[in-house]
C-alpha cells in the first residue's frame, strides 16, 4: 500500500518541486529585470546631470563673455541657464536622494533658475544687467566650477570602479551603515559646497523671485499669548471661550514667529488659527466639521461669504473666482480700490453648504501684500489696449486691475475677460505699454461668479 502510495505520490511531488523551481527562477528573474531597469534609469539621469552641470558652467561663461551692450545675447545665455538649471533639478530628483541632506544643493539650483529667469524676461535694453547682478554671475561661474570638479570626481568613480546606485539605495535606508559610499560622499561635499554660497551675492533679481514671509513689514506690537487669545475668542464669538483656546507659540527663531490658537469644536473637530506675534494679524482659520449636505445656492453662499468678511473688517472685497467640494463653497476674494482690483491682496472663504456657516479663512496673502493707497492710472487707454487683443477673443467684461509682473511688481492693467476656443480666459494688458501682461484661463466652476 506504501509503495502504491508513494509511487503517486513522488511524481506529484517531484513536479511540484520542479514547478517551485521553474516559479522561483521567473520571479528572480523578473525582480533582476526591475533592478536592472531602475539601476540604468539612475546611471541615466546621474550621467544626464554631470552633462547639463557642464552646460551651465559653460553658458555662464559665454553669457560673461559678451558685450555688456549685447543684451540679446545675454538674453539668450540667460534663458540656456534656466533651461539648464531646470534639467539639473529635474534629474536629481531621479536620483535616489530621499534620503540624504542635499536640501542645500537644490535651493542653489533653485536661486540660480529664479536669478536667470527673472532677469532673462525683463527688457535688458531699458534695464541691463546691474553690476552686482554681474558680480553675482561671476560668482556662480566659479562656484559652478568647483561644483563639476566634485561631480567628475564621482562619475570616474562610478565608471571605473562600476558602483551601483542601487547600493546607494540601500545604503542610505540601513539604520545603522555609517553611510560611507563613495557616491554618498561625493554628493554631500557638493552639497556643502553649494550651501556656502553666500546669501547676499544673489542680486534683485532672485531677492525678488524668492520672497519669503516676515515680519518684518508688519504693522503693530508684538502681542502675548493672551493677547491672541482674546483676539480668537472675538473672532470665533459664541464659538469659543477663554478657558477652551489653547494658545502656543511657533517659529520664535524664524522671521515669521506666530502663535496658533486650538479651540475644541462642536462636532469634536479641533478648530484651529494662526496669528502673527507682531500686530496680531490673522493668517489662517479652520474649522474642519464634516459638512454631510448642499442646501444652500450659489447666491447665498456667496452672500454669507461677503458678511463674514465685512464683519471681521475686510472691507472692499470682491469675489473673483468660486470652486466647490465636499458641500463646501470655496471663494477667493480680492481687495478694490476706486473699482480697481488688487490681485496680490486677496483672501479665500470657505462656506459650508449646510448652513451657510465660514468654516475657514485664508488670509496671509492680504497680511503680506503691499498696502496701496491708489492703484494710479494707466497711461494706455482701454481702447488701445484692446486693439492688442487677439481678434477671435470675445470681450465679455472689462475692469482694471492691478496684478505682480515677474519680477513681483505691482502694475496696473486693463483686464479683459471674454472666450475664445470655447474656453473663458482673463487677458492682462499693460497699462503701461498696451502689451499683454499675463494671461489666465478661467476653470468651468468659476463661471457662477461672471452671469
Amino acid at each position: 500500500m506504501y509503495a502504491r502510495l508513494s509511487s503517486i505520490m513522488f511524481p506529484i511531488a517531484t513536479l511540484l518541486f520542479i514547478g517551485a523551481i521553474v516559479w522561483g527562477y521567473q520571479e528572480h528573474q523578473e525582480k533582476n529585470s526591475v533592478l536592472i531597469k531602475a539601476e540604468n534609469q539612475y546611471q541615466r539621469a546621474f550621467h544626464d546631470l554631470n552633462h547639463h552641470m557642464l552646460s551651465l558652467h559653460d553658458q555662464l561663461g559665454q553669457t560673461l563673455a559678451v558685450s555688456s551692450a549685447s543684451q540679446g545675447m545675454q538674453r539668450k545665455g540667460l534663458v540656456n541657464v534656466w533651461r539648464l538649471t531646470s534639467q539639473a533639478q529635474n534629474e536629481i530628483n531621479q536620483l535616489p536622494l530621499a534620503l540624504l541632506p542635499f536640501n542645500k544643493a537644490e535651493e542653489f539650483l533653485s536661486r540660480i533658475s529664479s536669478f536667470a529667469y527673472r532677469t532673462a524676461v525683463r527688457d535688458l535694453n531699458k534695464q541691463p544687467l546691474t553690476p552686482v547682478e554681474l558680480k553675482t554671475m561671476k560668482s556662480l561661474y566659479k562656484t559652478a566650477e568647483s561644483v563639476n570638479a566634485e561631480l567628475g570626481k564621482v562619475q570616474d568613480a562610478v565608471i571605473s570602479d562600476h558602483l551601483r546606485w542601487m547600493d546607494v539605495e540601500v545604503a542610505m535606508a540601513s539604520e545603522n551603515n555609517p553611510h560611507d559610499n563613495t557616491i554618498i560622499d561625493g554628493f554631500k561635499t557638493v552639497d556643502k559646497q553649494m550651501g556656502e554660497y553666500p546669501e547676499n551675492d544673489w542680486g534683485p533679481s532672485a531677492m525678488s523671485a524668492d520672497r519669503k514671509l516676515s515680519s518684518a513689514g508688519l504693522e503693530g506690537k508684538d502681542m502675548t499669548a493672551e493677547e491672541i487669545r482674546n483676539k480668537a475668542v472675538e473672532f470665533l464669538g459664541r464659538q469659543a471661550s477663554g478657558e477652551e483656546a489653547a494658545v502656543t507659540e511657533d517659529g520664535g527663531k524664524t522671521d515669521l514667529p506666530a502663535y496658533t490658537v486650538t479651540v475644541k469644536g462642536k462636532g469634536g473637530a479641533n478648530i484651529q488659527m494662526d496669528y502673527t506675534r507682531k500686530g496680531g494679524h490673522l493668517l489662517w482659520f479652520m474649522n474642519p466639521r464634516d459638512v454631510t449636505s448642499r442646501k444652500l445656492n450659489f447666491d447665498t453662499a456667496r452672500n454669507k461669504g461677503s458678511q463674514f468678511l465685512i464683519r471681521h473688517q475686510y472691507k472692499d472685497m470682491t469675489p473673483i473666482t468660486y470652486d466647490e467640494y465636499d458641500h463646501v463653497a470655496v471663494f477667493t476674494y480680492v481687495h478694490t480700490i476706486d473699482g480697481v482690483k488688487i490681485y496680490p491682496d486677496k483672501v479665500t472663504v470657505r462656506v459650508a453648504l449646510d448652513n451657510g456657516e465660514v468654516v475657514g479663512l485664508q488670509a496671509s496673502d492680504h497680511v503680506f501684500a503691499k498696502k496701496l493707497l491708489t492703484p494710479g492710472k494707466a497711461k494706455v487707454t482701454k481702447e488701445k489696449a484692446q486693439k492688442g487683443l487677439n481678434p477671435d477673443f470675445r470681450v465679455e467684461d472689462y475692469s482694471l486691475a492691478v496684478i505682480e509682473n515677474d519680477m513681483r511688481q505691482p502694475i496696473l492693467c486693463h483686464e479683459f475677460l471674454g472666450k475664445i476656443n470655447d474656453h473663458r480666459y482673463r487677458i492682462y494688458m499693460s497699462g503701461e505699454t498696451g502689451l499683454e501682461e499675463n494671461i489666465e484661463e478661467i476653470p468651468d466652476s468659476a463661471k457662477a461668479i461672471y452671469k
